[in-house]
């Protein structure tokens, strides 16, 4: 189909104080195959077009149409970045008329969707007294950079060190990787580390690993058993705030932890986050569960969606978009993770699942792809813009998991939810970002919890 022709207004027919306003959503690493908001026949929304993209750091947003508007100059300032996903409101006034020479000074503006200036500035044009017609031009699309990623961990860090460090029972830390890991999470001032476990072993592993124990505070167990509990007992009486797995079984930690008489067991389901930050996406995506839940249930995976909304919204998203996964976006009923997906739809509109935006089934590409989204005509507020992936089952979620890892180069921080307090579940195999970013998560969820006065569920 032929693009519609844009018709020019000409220097006679504008006037001083005349505006417009576009809003347009950057796209995250896709082309676009045309920029369908600016359609209207007015210079000034070329204008804007170019503000967008100026502001997004895109290309310089071409040259006017022939014989339609000359730009003089356009003087910009920059005051915050536009990331993929961000929804501008450009607007263009006009603010001065130079009759000589056909002249028209243009004050541009731009606003995220959280009310920040993004841009500001001045254009410079000549305009026209005739009409002219031109084809629609198809504009340049914003592309997100892998080379251009920022490290999303920072800012959790950042916040995380304001505070004095929590104490946190470090159970079973018998091996070298994790007395280096309780000594790297002491030393950047986040966690103050309670070793709880087999005092020999302790010591051994320190000595072996080459970290002095001087100031580290050791409650003796005889084994890993005999840890687990002692640890989920220090956090029952409020002796510390946060566990973390040492060189144990998870299995052991856990089960020491949802035992029917720990303590530590809420109303709601214990499940697993990643805090995931892919170089690729323009924000963190939590992948839940991918380490605890096997095979869960509708009611099982709705506290799964409900531990991970809550997660975000003590991180400072308060309506984070969770799109549930399945193989395809419509529902089958051969296929169940399309039926509890809609089902948990449904749910977050009836209000038990709350603070979020929830969609599905979505498969994985239209949950993170706008472009994906847009080709296969889904309408939804979470396609293309997920925060929150929430998987089938253990196996699907873990695959996921690791494929961002390893194929995109992504960093997971793991946090186990539902319980009293938060359990940060070590890898030997983490870097000592991902250990760092993991103890950041912990501790503010915890202080953040405990300042609301509720269990760190």
């Amino acid at each position: 189909m032929n693009s519609p022709l844009l018709t020019n207004r000409t220097f006679d027919e504008i006037a001083v104080g005349d505006s417009a306003i576009v809003e347009r959503t950057v796209e995250s690493d896709v082309t676009s195959e045309g920029d369908r908001a600016f359609s209207a026949r007015d210079f000034v929304r070329e204008v804007i077009a170019r503000a967008i993209w100026s502001a997004a750091s895109a290309a310089d947003g071409g040259r006017p149409p022939a014989g339609a508007t000359i730009y003089l100059g356009q003087e910009l300032k920059f005051h915050k970045p536009v990331a993929p996903g961000d929804t501008i409101t450009a607007t263009v006034s006009v603010i001065e008329k130079r009759t000589d020479k056909q002249i028209v000074v243009l004050d541009t503006r731009c606003m995220n969707q959280r009310g920040e200036e993004v841009l500001s500035g001045l254009a410079t044009v000549i305009t026209r007294f005739e009409r002219v017609e031109w084809p629609h031009a198809v504009l340049p699309s914003l592309i997100a950079a892998a080379a251009q990623h920022q490290d999303q961990f920072d800012t959790i860090v950042a916040d995380a060190k304001r505070s004095p460090p929590l104490k946190v029972a470090v159970i079973h830390p018998c091996s070298p990787e994790t007395i280096r890991a309780a000594a790297e999470i002491r030393d950047e001032g986040l966690l103050d580390p309670v070793l709880v476990g087999p005092e020999a072993k302790i010591r051994a592993a320190a000595a072996e690993g080459g970290v002095a124990l001087d100031g580290f505070e050791i409650v003796c167990a005889e084994h890993s058993h005999a840890a687990a509990e002692l640890g989920v007992g220090l956090a029952v009486a409020g002796k510390v705030a946060i566990l973390m797995k040492g060189s144990l079984h998870s299995d052991e930690l856990m089960g020491a932890v949802v035992a029917l008489n720990s303590g530590l067991r809420t109303e709601r389901r214990i499940s697993h986050a990643y805090v995931m930050d892919v170089p690729a996406y323009p924000k963190l995506l939590v992948v839940t569960d991918a380490a605890i839940n096997i095979a869960p249930t509708l009611e099982q995976k709705r506290d799964i969606c409900q531990n991970a909304v809550d997660l975000l919204h003590l991180l400072g998203n308060l309506e984070p978009r969770v799109a549930v996964l399945a193989a395809v976006e419509t529902v089958n009923g051969k296929m169940p993770a399309t039926l509890d997906a809609a089902a948990l739809t449904v749910m977050a509109a009836r209000g038990q699942i709350t603070g979020a935006r929830v969609d599905g089934p979505l498969a994985f590409d239209n949950a993170i792809s706008l472009d994906a989204a847009r080709t296969k005509g889904i309408v939804s507020p979470v396609a293309g813009q997920a925060d929150i992936l929430l998987v089938p089952d253990l196996e699907a979620g873990n695959m996921l998991a690791k494929q961002l890892l390893y194929f995109a180069g992504a960093d997971a921080a793991g946090l186990v939810l539902g319980a009293r307090v938060p359990i940060i579940l070590t890898s030997r195999s983490d870097s000592l970002k991902v250990r760092i970013a993991s103890a950041a998560l912990a501790k503010l969820m915890a202080a953040r919890r405990s300042a609301q006065g509720l269990p760190c569920q």
